[in-house]
């Protein structure tokens, strides 16, 4: 199988972080089992743009038990485990990703998954499905549908549809209550302080946290900076959630407010420019700010740079 991965010399270590993640996705292998007998996919290819970690290699092991030839990539280059990319392509996966790749490698990557000639895509952030209408356009026809996964990725693909440009049915798996009840506010709520607490040494207890945004997301941010002993301070625009938020117990304010007090500060929205030009001048010496969602958009990181 072709692949393009960064030391494939890495593979058996990446195959006992698949084998451990394996233990903790039963359903995943109970569907594995089934496809293994039924074979749905057969003579079908199906290309993701995924984080390339252990998980999401399994997803693409379980489509190729159902007979799928599987062409991967990555959504974030800084997700990418190249342990398992390397174990996903000696596993006969057609894997493309490595850790750090800059812009024109992350494209070029992805065209390489739909130089395989997809059927099926599967994407995360909607930047495959993007580049097939954009330039790839002689896949359109070919390509049956795909699924999105991200709020994110689901708000560019109405906009898409909303005028008429998109050119394949899209499945919205961001809309399923088991992505956005557990995987948005669990998943994402541990992870970012998972990555918070790892990247910088901090305590959160004490730290004041704006969370800036309130829907599935950000309400599982909420909580667990509320576990943490963090004093969690909520900005939305919409009045429902802002009110929910309030009922939930936290503090919520403008973000031009809001950023005077933060300690730490995380933006969780979908949208752009969320904190920008002035806001930056309202905050503490040492302010950390993170970004939750799938685009690096909402912090405006060149009014930040500009001051």
């Amino acid at each position: 199988m072709p692949y393009d991965v960064k030391d494939i010399s890495l593979a058996p270590q990446g195959k006992k972080k698949i084998e451990w993640v394996q233990k903790h996705m039963p359903v995943l292998e109970h569907i594995k089992k089934e496809f293994e007998k039924t074979k749905p996919f057969e003579g079908i290819t199906i290309a993701s743009c995924l984080h390339l970690e252990p998980k999401t290699i399994n997803l693409g092991l379980t489509l190729q038990a159902g007979g799928a030839e599987v062409a991967m990539t990555g959504c974030n280059p800084l997700s990418t485990h190249d342990d398992a990319t390397a174990a996903g392509a000696a596993l006969g996966l057609n894997m493309y990703g490595w850790r750090g790749e800059n812009n024109e490698e992350y494209y070029q990557n992805i065209h390489k998954v739909l130089d395989h000639n997809p059927d099926i895509l599967i994407d995360d952030g909607a930047d495959m499905i993007f580049l097939v209408h954009r330039e790839r356009k002689e896949l359109l026809t070919k390509i049956k549908g795909a699924c999105e996964e991200t709020t994110t990725g689901i708000h560019r693909l109405k906009s898409m549809a909303a005028d008429n440009a998109l050119k394949f049915p899209v499945m919205a798996v961001n809309d399923a209550y088991t992505k956005y009840m557990f995987d948005n506010r669990y998943g994402t709520g541990q992870s970012t302080f998972d990555s918070i607490m790892g990247a910088t040494n901090m305590l959160i207890a004490g730290k004041t946290i704006v969370v800036c945004g309130y829907g599935w997301c950000g309400r599982g941010i909420s909580m667990r900076a509320l576990g943490l002993g963090g004093n969690v301070i909520v900005t939305e625009i919409d009045p429902i959630r802002a009110l929910e938020a309030k009922m939930d117990g936290f503090r919520v304010m403008t973000i031009r407010e809001a950023v005077k007090h933060a300690d730490i500060l995380l933006t969780v929205t979908g949208n752009i420019d969320v904190v920008s030009g002035d806001d930056f001048k309202y905050m503490k010496d040492g302010c950390v700010m993170a970004n939750s969602g799938h685009f690096n958009v909402e912090i405006n990181q060149t009014d930040l740079r500009n001051l």
